[in-house]
């Protein structure tokens, strides 16, 4: 039987691994459809993608849903990671809009070809990520969960972010130890680590 959920991405972490994250960690199946950028503006008009861009989640019976953050959030509702109270399922969303704004600033440098242009991204980069993980840290509770006592979707959106921002500036997360646990905490978690294992090594 054909899993009931179709995401649709391009080959690498970045937006599109918070759901892939979330999936593995609730066990549930799903089709983990990886595009190359230059497959992408091929195939952009024949395959279903509502909005024009990726990532997008083809759900059995006919609906897709497009943007990257709701996607995630229905992917952590249907594996029940969204939290235990209205309050948690609050907190969490907190955190990951927090932490959401991260991501485009680390692509930036990343994907920047000219060293003038690098330069200038790095150093907004280096300005918002102390700025965010340092906000982040006071909140976070001290048990290696950003909320609560269990792990929900926003210990997944940060540790995801955490991957890129240690890749980028190795050793960052030592200076936040109750965010340095909580991306302990995720890497012990045995579906995570085994999709981590399995999943293709990329750029970002």
């Amino acid at each position: 039987m054909a899993p009931k959920y179709k995401f649709t991405y391009f080959n690498g972490r970045a937006r599109g691994e918070p759901t892939r994250l979330i999936f593995a960690a609730g066990g549930v199946e799903f089709e983990d459809v990886r595009l190359e950028l230059d497959e992408w503006s091929k195939v952009k008009g024949s395959i279903p993608a509502p909005m024009g861009q990726l990532p997008f989640l083809e759900v059995a019976g006919g609906v897709t849903l497009c943007q990257s953050m709701s996607i995630a959030r229905f992917a952590a509702r249907v594996t029940g990671l969204t939290g235990k109270t209205d309050l948690e399922k609050a907190q969490a969303d907190m955190f990951c809009e927090e932490i959401n704004d991260v991501m485009p600033k680390l692509a930036g440098v990343v994907f920047a070809t000219d060293e003038a242009v690098k330069a200038e991204k790095a150093k907004e980069a280096d300005k918002v990520i102390p700025e965010r993980l340092g906000r982040l840290e006071k909140l976070s509770g001290a048990n290696g969960h950003l909320v609560g006592d269990n792990l929900l979707w926003c210990d997944l959106f940060f540790y995801n972010t955490a991957f890129n921002i240690e890749n980028y500036k190795p050793g960052t997360l030592k200076n936040y130890p109750k965010l340095n646990k909580v991306v302990d905490t995720v890497k012990a978690n045995k579906r995570v680590a085994a999709w981590i294992a399995k999943r293709p090594d990329t750029k970002f």
